[in-house]
């Protein structure tokens, strides 16, 4: 069985690791209330998806 002969140090653990920092997910702008949302999902505040209505919303 394999057994480490040395401890892996602060830094070389931390060079191993920095490629997993976590990523902000990336949004886009909803074309008809310029409203934050998520690509390729339906707009939360007005239901739209590619010009088609996919979650009736009450229009204020």
């Amino acid at each position: 069985m394999a057994v480490p002969k040395r401890k892996t140090s602060r830094s070389r653990r931390g060079m191993r690791r920095a490629h997993q920092a976590l990523t902000a997910p990336s949004g886009s702008i909803c074309p008809k209330c310029k409203a934050f949302k998520l690509p390729h999902r339906v707009c939360l505040s007005c239901g739209f998806y590619k010009g088609k209505v996919f979650i009736e919303k009450a229009e204020t």
